[in-house]
């Protein structure tokens, strides 16, 4: 017995599943002007709908909407689908729906992305395809670039813009006992709690600096310029400003390292 499940107030395990031969010739009808044809195409190809939309699950979006989405790719496969050609309807409606599908996904996602964006991405993923189906293989982003006349960069920044957003927290391997989640493959070394307390003190101890000797370190170490430099810019010698410098970064050192 079929477990129903209703979609959009469908009872999915009654849907009716067409003949190639029954496809083919409703395809015929259709193409004629006939309705009721159409109409029966799109009722018996509902479960091409549902095996498409399987592969979007998870994703946090509503079954309902994904299937109508799918619905609406489905209604453009067949209308636009070449009687004079010899292929499966399958073959040419499964892209379609996918296609619709991933249109509402990237134009409803929680991330707002450029129109600009949003279309060059669109035209990468045709240039891939088109470059597949030639030369049966995936190109790269240089190759991608050089078809579209773009910059690799701004191919890589397409694509990423439009890209599902990843939780933190989402489990990327288990062993059976603990997880491995994203955040812990993506540590900063750097914005650690460590480095935090450090700028923290370096910051108090610059500020305990005499007005003068923070404008020397900061033309020394910020600037780049020479102690010639910083002498002949403040007005003293190149000795005093040696002096300076030397005093003001032993009372830094004395206040992150105390004795």
């Amino acid at each position: 017995m079929q477990c129903k499940v209703e979609i959009c107030g469908v009872n999915t395990a009654r849907l009716k599943v067409l003949k190639s031969e029954e496809t083919r010739e409703l395809l015929v009808r259709a193409k004629a002007g006939d309705m009721q044809a159409r109409e029966e195409l799109i009722s018996g190809n509902l479960r091409l709908v549902l095996s498409v939309i399987q592969k979007f699950a998870g994703r946090g979006e509503n079954v309902d909407d994904l299937f109508q989405v799918g619905c609406i790719g489905l209604i453009k496969a067949i209308d636009n689908f070449d009687i004079t050609q010899d292929v499966k309807f399958s073959t040419y409606g499964v892209p379609m729906i996918s296609g619709e599908i991933r249109r509402y996904l990237r134009d409803n996602s929680a991330l707002r992305v450029s129109r600009s964006l949003r279309d060059l991405a669109y035209r990468v993923m045709q240039a891939k395809e088109a470059y597949l189906n030639e030369h049966q293989r995936e190109p790269d982003m240089e190759q991608v670039a050089k078809m579209l006349g773009v910059e690799p960069g701004d191919v890589v920044m397409a694509m990423d813009a439009i890209s599902d957003p990843v939780s933190l927290f989402e489990p990327v391997y288990s062993d059976g006992g603990e997880s491995v989640s994203v955040m812990d493959q993506i540590g900063d070394s750097k914005n650690t709690d460590a480095a935090w307390l450090e700028r923290i003190a370096l910051t108090e101890a610059v500020d305990k600096l005499a007005e003068r000797e923070k404008k020397i370190l900061s033309m020394r170490f910020f600037d780049g310029r020479t102690q010639v430099e910083v002498a002949a810019a403040i007005g003293i010698s190149q000795a005093q400003v040696s002096r300076l410098e030397k005093n003001a970064v032993g009372q830094i050192k004395k206040a992150l390292f105390p004795l």
